[in-house]
C-alpha cells in the first residue's frame, strides 16, 4: 500500500508533475542540460524554437525566436522555478541538481479515453463476475473454470502491454528531445498530477 503523503509533500509532487506536463517546459530543461546546466534565456529560446519548428537554429526567424522567448519568459520559467527545477538570475538560467537527475514516467492519457486506473477496475469487476458465473455453472460444461481464468489473465496481460506501450519515459539528459506532446500527467499512488496543455 502506498504511503500517504503530507499535504505539503503532495502539493510539491503535484507542482513537479504540473511543471512537466508542458512540452515547452520539458524542452527548456533539455536545452539547459545540453548547455551543462547553465545557459541564457536567449539561447534556450533559440534552441527550443529550433526543436519546435523542426529546423536548424540558423534558419529560425526573428519572429519565431521572439514568440518562443516571450512564451518561456512569461509563462514557463516561473513554473519550473516553483518546482525547484531551475533558478533564474536575470537572463541566466541554471538547472538545479534536482533537474539534472530527473527521470520520471509520464502516462499519456489521450483525450476522451478512460484512465487506466478506471479501466483496470472495470476489467477486474468483469473478470470476477465471469469467474463467479463459471463457478456457478452458467457456462457449458465444455468450458472449464481454468479456461475462463486463462482468458481473464490474458486480458490483463494484453492490457498491461498496451499500457506499457502508452507510457513514455522522459529522461532529461543531454540528448536532443524525442518528446511527446503536452500530456496528462498521472502521479500514481501518492498524489495526482495536473494537466497543462498550453504551449503559450
Amino acid at each position: 500500500m502506498a504511503r500517504d503523503l503530507s499535504p505539503e509533500a503532495r502539493e510539491t509532487k503535484n507542482t513537479l508533475f504540473g511543471a512537466l506536463s508542458s512540452h515547452r517546459r520539458r524542452y527548456v530543461l533539455y536545452a539547459c542540460n545540453q548547455a551543462d546546466g547553465e545557459t541564457t534565456l536567449s539561447d534556450v529560446a533559440e534552441q527550443v524554437a529550433a526543436w519546435e519548428y523542426d529546423k536548424p537554429i540558423a534558419e529560425i526567424t526573428s519572429t519565431e525566436r521572439k514568440r518562443v522567448y516571450t512564451s518561456i519568459q512569461q509563462h514557463h520559467l516561473s513554473k519550473l522555478e516553483d518546482a525547484d527545477l531551475i533558478s533564474v538570475d536575470g537572463d541566466r538560467i541554471r538547472c538545479t541538481e534536482k533537474a539534472k537527475s530527473l527521470d520520471v514516467y509520464l502516462e499519456v492519457v489521450p483525450d476522451e479515453t478512460v484512465p487506466w486506473s478506471v479501466y483496470y477496475l472495470g476489467l477486474s469487476v468483469i473478470g470476477t463476475v465471469v469467474l463467479g458465473l463459471s463457478y456457478l455453472g452458467w457456462f457449458p460444461d465444455a468450458i472449464s473454470i481454468s479456461a475462463v481464468a486463462a482468458v481473464v489473465l490474458a486480458g490483463f496481460l494484453i492490457s498491461s502491454l498496451v499500457h506499457l506501450n502508452q507510457s513514455e519515459r522522459i529522461d532529461f539528459g543531454a540528448a536532443p528531445p524525442n518528446d511527446v506532446g503536452d500530456t496528462d500527467v498521472v502521479a500514481t499512488g501518492d498524489g495526482s498530477g495536473e494537466s497543462d496543455t498550453s504551449s503559450e
